[in-house]
């Protein structure tokens, strides 16, 4: 069993991210701010693209607890990490800011991309 930790950005805006890779599925769980929590949980199962073109894509289920925001982030990247690695993949995750503003927002998304765009660099060796 293969364990990815990463984390980026510092103090509030600090993001973590675990990846489990348990037999030729993943499990990944994003979480930091000032709470970290779980709002919100995606399963994505890899698929062939409706389009016709033989590519690879993915379908996702979402569980969302009630009051919390981060069900379009995990379906987001479960589906992006399981139509890219072809896996079924769990994406769990939850950012809390006590009265976040918008440009904050902006830091924390920008952060969470990085943390994806790293997890999928260490698993592709780029």
């Amino acid at each position: 069993m293969k364990v990815i930790s990463l984390h980026v950005g510092e103090g509030r805006y600090q993001v973590n991210l675990h990846a489990l890779f348990c037999g030729k599925d993943s499990s990944v769980c994003i979480f930091g701010g000032e709470v970290p929590h779980i709002g919100a949980v995606a399963v994505a199962v890899p698929r062939k693209s409706l389009t016709g073109d033989g590519s690879d894509s993915a379908s996702a289920s979402v569980i969302c607890i009630a009051g919390h925001k981060e069900d379009e982030m995990v379906r987001r990247i479960a589906l992006r990490l399981s139509s890219k690695w072809v896996c079924n993949v769990t994406v769990s995750a939850g950012i809390h800011i006590d009265n976040v503003e918008k440009d904050e927002l902006i830091i924390l998304n920008t952060n969470i991309e990085k943390l994806v765009e790293n997890l999928m660099c260490k698993v592709s060796d780029c």
